[in-house]
């Protein structure tokens, strides 16, 4: 029951998640939004297309063409769209576009009329603001409107300007949407760079398509985390608790071996009680895991962790794989135990019927030290090579799991020191209950080992993947923030954490800032461009576009060769990972498709912040992010803080103090994976925890002999319960060493990148969280084991 208890939860798990994973790739994507009333959109032709030498690249631009203005001559009728970025009164983005778009939502009239002029617009869904002036601030920088009408919610939070207004705001078209046959529209825009989007299609412009494709790479990095961990400790547990559920049958073997069986027989035996046990366990864990996914994927959309609108289907791939997983998993667990009886001589039976004998197997040292060892040797080769790495999730999960693995591996040749140490304040209990449980722990090490395992896998996968994750974020962080020199950054609302939805900074903005007294004022514009690699694929490069001149004195730039200085217009300044060398020539295209050449002036260090850095003149329709400010000797600070607080008022943006900067950074920087993380280790803990309870149950039953002598010798019900109470106390505190272990070792390795990423930094170590699940552990262990002897007829059975 024990043994079936463990594997038809871990396949139940991984059955759920398999589902939720399942649903995250076959949910259709939602429906025209933007354009849901217009039949026919014409869209710029988003892709570039490169001759490599191998054949052509393709890549998706950042920035697409504009629609070329003749086709608005050719399609009579269509409704010019462009896409404005804005704010409303320092909230939040919201878009603005050309009154004449609202058809293609649609987004009629509320109330209020349409735009007219110049100084009118219309809002969405805010019928309270009808007749109100309100600042709305774009690219050029902030203007006062009055609200002379209010739209329907519509798709996205929409301002809309008069027609004229908004192609001086934004000069390209973004598309043009038409009612007319599709083919007779083809048939106009016919080479002109464009692509015509009819049905679902028009659904690839909308403002949530980009959030949409991140929420579903978003689900299915937590469920891809969720489910390789459920696969880990689904093998950990069950393992574990075939081999203890093995063991403690050395006297059924004994008796079969002294009749006269076989050791073949009794591999025999224990191989076909796994496959039964395998095929009814599993087979009942991967039909009902998929019912626990809409629960799953409820709460993953509760922490904006999965699209809203991802819907369970019916899909029988998660049963069909789980359910053989699951076997393979038993069978698997089940080959050792199955070598190690068999192997039991006719005159050794009963001599290990009594006595457990060695705790350790040849095999068990080899793969315990082997994953130590690898364990080690990756931790190391992160440090000394790509330190960077260390702190990403992807690297770290998979060497926690290795070395929770190895001590696992290595539990039984640990147990007894480990007890040693503990057993001198536990003599020092009344009674004699302490000096028996660890006698008893002493005496059995790798039963004490299999029993504290579950606890093992709780307590340090808490400690390790959480403090990995705290630690990890603190480097991030300390990356962004250590090279800064000003003492202040401007930031736009919302936007503290980098970049921004609403556009950035707009460009009055950045004048006004460069126009305080005292100052010196460096902006940074996230941008891309890309490079034709190997001639046949091309690669989308994140560059920020700076202010050569006054960068330096705002911010540490780590340069190895070459200097910021020689920054111009067609001059590149890039790290190790583009592989060229000072004076190379590098062939790039802008986020706009657009072909050009830059020249390597300066080589940056390994570890920098950015990848390359490019002068504005390359931003192309890229707006500031942040702006650094460096207060030049001899300003004051208060005077200087106070001209910037006038500078962004009413341009939505704030201007943070470095370590105000720094701490949003902090509070702001974990992706999806780390927050997905800390869902799924609760899952994945409760697992384990369960499996606790389960595996003390077993071990209780082992116990009743010595609780029987115990009565014997006069021991009464309170004492005999005390008795197993500090045994399973006793087990979860040799777990929590091991635990403690191997979070140590995985923290220390962590600290090691991060010493040669940033220098030293303290290490987060999750005290709570980990005392936490050490306090659960012993409860439930506590409880698990007394509650049979509390509750048995007589003080001893």
């Amino acid at each position: 029951m024990g043994c079936f208890v463990a594997l038809g939860l871990g396949t139940f798990l991984m059955a759920a998640t398999g589902q939720v994973l399942a649903a995250t790739v076959t949910s259709p994507e939602r429906g025209p939004q933007r354009y849901a009333a217009a039949p026919v959109v014409v869209v710029p032709d988003g892709e570039l297309v490169v001759e490599g030498a191998h054949g052509r690249a393709r890549a998706t631009l950042d920035e697409p063409r504009s629609v070329p203005r003749s086709l608005v001559g050719r399609l009579p009728g269509a409704v010019v769209d462009r896409i404005v970025p804005a704010r409303i009164d320092g909230g939040g983005p919201v878009v603005g576009r050309p009154w004449s778009a609202h058809r293609a939502a649609p987004q009629g009239l509320t109330a209020g009329r349409a735009p007219r002029g110049a100084a009118e617009v219309a809002v969405s869904g805010e019928r309270e603001r009808l007749g109100r002036r309100v600042t709305v601030v774009t690219a050029e920088g902030p203007a006062t409107y009055t609200i002379v009408g209010v739209t329907g919610a519509g798709p996205e939070s929409t301002v809309f300007f008069d027609d004229r207004r908004a192609g001086q705001l934004r000069p390209r078209i973004d598309a043009l949407a038409v009612w007319e046959d599709p083919g007779a529209v083809r048939a106009a825009v016919r080479g002109a760079g464009v692509r015509v989007l009819t049905g679902d299609e028009r659904a690839e412009p909308d403002p949530a398509r980009a959030a949409d494709a991140r929420a579903r790479n978003d689900a299915a990095t937590v469920v891809g985390i969720a489910g390789g961990f459920a696969a880990f400790v689904s093998v950990f547990v069950v393992s574990s608790t075939f081999a203890y559920a093995t063991a403690r049958r050395r006297r059924e073997f004994a008796l079969l071996r002294t009749v006269g069986a076989t050791g073949r027989q009794l591999r025999r035996m224990v191989r076909a009680e796994a496959w039964l046990l395998a095929v009814v366990a599993s087979g009942i864990g991967a039909v009902l895991g998929p019912s626990a996914a809409p629960w799953l994927l409820e709460r993953l959309v509760a922490l904006d962790l999965a699209p809203a609108w991802t819907v369970v289907g019916d899909s029988v791939v998660p049963t069909l794989v789980a359910f053989p997983v699951g076997v393979a998993f038993a069978l698997a667990a089940a080959a050792a135990p199955a070598l190690r009886a068999g192997r039991t001589g006719p005159a050794e039976a009963l001599r290990e019927a009594a006595v457990e004998s060695r705790a350790m197997t040849p095999a068990r040292w080899v793969l315990g030290l082997g994953c130590l060892a690898t364990a080690l040797v990756c931790l190391a080769v992160n440090a000394l090579t790509d330190p960077a790495s260390a702190t990403h999730d992807k690297t770290a999960m998979p060497l926690v799991m290795l070395l929770v693995a190895a001590a696992a591996l290595l539990a039984p040749a640990v147990a007894a020191p480990v007890t040693r140490l503990l057993a001198a304040p536990l003599s020092r209990l009344p009674g004699a209950a302490g000096e028996v449980a660890a006698s008893a722990a002493l005496a059995s090490a790798r039963q004490t080992a299999l029993t504290a395992a579950p606890v093992l896998v709780t307590v340090g996968l808490t400690a390790a993947l959480l403090g990995g994750a705290t630690t990890g974020d603190a480097a991030e962080k300390e990356v962004r923030t250590k090279p800064v020199r000003a003492e202040y950054v401007v930031v736009p609302d919302g936007g503290g954490n980098g970049g921004d939805k609403g556009g950035g900074l707009d460009r009055e903005l950045v004048a006004r800032l460069r126009a305080v007294p005292g100052v010196d004022v460096a902006t940074s514009t996230p941008m891309s461009l890309y490079t034709l690699d190997g001639g046949s694929s091309l690669t989308r490069r994140p560059v920020t576009a700076v202010d050569p001149k006054p960068l330096p004195s705002t911010c540490q730039v780590p340069i190895t060769s070459g200097s910021l200085s020689e920054l111009r217009a067609n001059t590149i300044v890039v790290s190790p990972t583009w592989e060229h060398r000072l004076g190379d020539t590098v062939r790039l295209w802008r986020a706009d498709g657009t072909r050009t050449a830059f020249k390597v002036v300066g080589l940056l260090a390994a570890g920098a912040e950015a990848d390359a850095y490019v002068t504005p003149a390359n931003a192309g329709q890229s707006r500031p992010d942040l702006a650094y400010v460096k207060l030049r000797p001899g300003t004051p600070p208060d005077t200087a803080r106070a001209a910037l607080d006038r500078a962004v008022e009413g341009h939505g943006a704030r201007a943070l103090s470095k370590e105000r900067w720094g701490a949003e950074l902090g509070a702001g920087g974990r992706s999806a994976s780390r927050t997905g993380l800390f869902a799924v280790l609760a899952i994945i803990l409760a697992y384990t925890v369960l499996s606790l309870v389960n595996t003390v149950l077993m071990a209780s039953e082992d116990r009743a002999p010595e609780r029987r002598a115990l009565a014997l010798l006069g021991a009464r019900r309170r004492q005999v319960t005390a008795f197993v109470a500090v045994e399973a106390l006793l087990v979860v505190a040799i777990g929590t060493l091991l635990a403690a272990g191997t979070a140590a070792l995985s923290l220390a390795g962590l600290w090691w990148s991060v010493l040669r990423l940033v220098g030293p930094l303290p290490l987060s170590v999750p005290w709570a969280a980990t005392a936490g699940a050490s306090a659960v552990c012993a409860l439930l262990a506590v409880v698990a084991a007394t509650l049979p002897a509390a509750l048995s007829r007589r003080p001893g059975t």
